[in-house]
Order: structure tokens, then sequence, then C-alpha cells
């Protein structure tokens, strides 16, 4: 149990160590940004597919192919209804209620940090079921590329939500609060190991479906607005083959 729980805090963690150095590089300009962002939706496209997707497929059995596809429409669909409650949202996270240079993308950030956190929670019962089965080394190979992916995660969150009004305070909070979300789903999955093996493939492929949804909604649009197209497009295979070649490494 101690080391579940030292794994899920250091799963959680990352994603603060990621919002600790986008700090550090908060002031940074659009095409050293959309390098940084497309990198990350390499990485989260990667473990879309990798970590999610193909994983749903596998434990879904005879139906994986029905329930995975159920769970990535059901994921995009859910993203699409919070990019349409987004406007309403931004109070909850201390934006500026009057008109700023910052507040037109606002929306967009919040949808980005909201499919952030609706992903850790199966990836963290990923984890944590991974436990339940007593197989520790793949349980710590497992969690070892959630955490990989986490880093980037937390680092391209900060500066969106700086440039957009939210306080930085609020800001390091709203950071913390998603990787919490992994911690808990960690747990989760650990001492509920049957129920979460029978809704994880749904709960995959639901995660796989709001990344996806983000990353061509959001993220790969937003790199490409700014006259980095190819250092973005290549920063995304950078992360992409990076996330690919460490789950080669760690399988």
């Amino acid at each position: 149990m101690k080391l579940v729980l030292l794994t899920a805090l250091g799963v959680g963690g990352a994603t603060v160590c990621g919002a600790l150095i986008g700090f550090a590089f908060k002031r940074i300009s659009h095409k050293f940004s959309d390098i940084v962002l497309a990198f990350a939706a390499g990485v989260m496209l990667a473990a879309a597919i990798l970590g999610l997707v193909l994983p749903s497929l596998e434990y879904g059995g005879d139906m994986g192919i029905v329930v995975t596809i159920a769970g990535i429409f059901t994921g995009a669909v859910c993203l699409n209804l919070i990019d349409r409650l987004v406007p309403h949202l931004h109070r909850l996270a201390g934006g500026d209620t009057e008109p700023h240079p910052g507040s037109a993308n606002l929306d967009k950030v919040l949808l980005f940090v909201a499919a952030i956190a609706i992903h850790n929670l199966p990836e963290g019962i990923a984890a944590g079921v991974s436990f339940g089965s007593d197989n520790q080394t793949e349980a710590l190979l497992i969690a070892g590329g959630i955490a990989l992916q986490n880093i980037p995660e937390g680092m391209v969150i900060i500066s969106p939500m700086l440039a957009a009004g939210i306080p930085a305070k609020r800001t390091l909070l709203i950071a913390i609060a998603t990787g919490l979300v992994e911690v808990v789903g960690t747990m989760l999955g650990y001492v509920a190991v049957s129920a979460a093996s029978a809704i994880l493939p749904f709960a995959l492929a639901f995660a796989g479906g709001t990344m996806l949804y983000v990353i061509s909604d959001e993220m790969i649009p937003e790199t490409h607005a700014h006259g980095a197209q190819s250092g973005a497009t290549y920063a995304l295979l950078v992360g992409f083959c990076i996330m690919l070649l460490s789950d080669a490494l760690l399988v």
C-alpha cells in the first residue's frame, strides 16, 4: 500500500513539476510556446493511442471494438459539451470578469485543462489496477510512462492560464488539482480492482476521446496559427516518437 501511495504521488507530482517548469518559462515567444505545445500534443497523441485506446481494445474482450469506439465518441462529445459550458466557468478559475487581451482565450485554456484533468482519472485507475494485480514491475512501468507525459502537460498549461488573466496562485492550484486527480484515480483503482477492471475499457477509451478531441480541435490549430507550422509539426513528431520509444522500452 505504501508503494502504491508513493507511486500515486509521483505520478500526480509529475504534473506539478511540469507546472513549476512552466512558471520558470512563462515569458516566452509565441513561436517557442507553439513548439512546446506541439511537443505536448505529440506526447498526448501517443499516450492516447498507446496508453488508452489500444489497452481499451485489449481489455474489452469480444466487445472491445464496440466499447472503445463508444468510449472515444462519448469522451469527445463530453468535451464538446464542456466547450459550450466553459464561458460560465471562468469565475471558478479566478479569471477577470472584465474584458482584457487574454479573455478571449480563457475558454479554450480551461477546456484544455479540463481535458487533462479528465484523462488523468482513468490513467490513475489504470495504474492502481496494475498494482491490484500484484504485478508491481508492470505497474511501475505503466506509472513511469504516465508520469513522463504528465511533465510537458504541466508545463504547457501554465503560460496560457497566466496569459488568459488567471492569477498566478490560482494557476498553480489548478495545476496541482489536475495532478491530484491522478492520485485519487490511482488509489481508487487499487482499492476497487474488480470494479475498476469492469469499467476500465470504456474509461480508457473515454479518456482517449477527450485527448484526441483537444489535440484536433484546440492544440494543433493553436500551434499553426502564428507562423511556426513547420517547427510545430516536427515538435509534434518528436513528442510522439519520444513517447513511442518510451513505451517500447518500458514494455
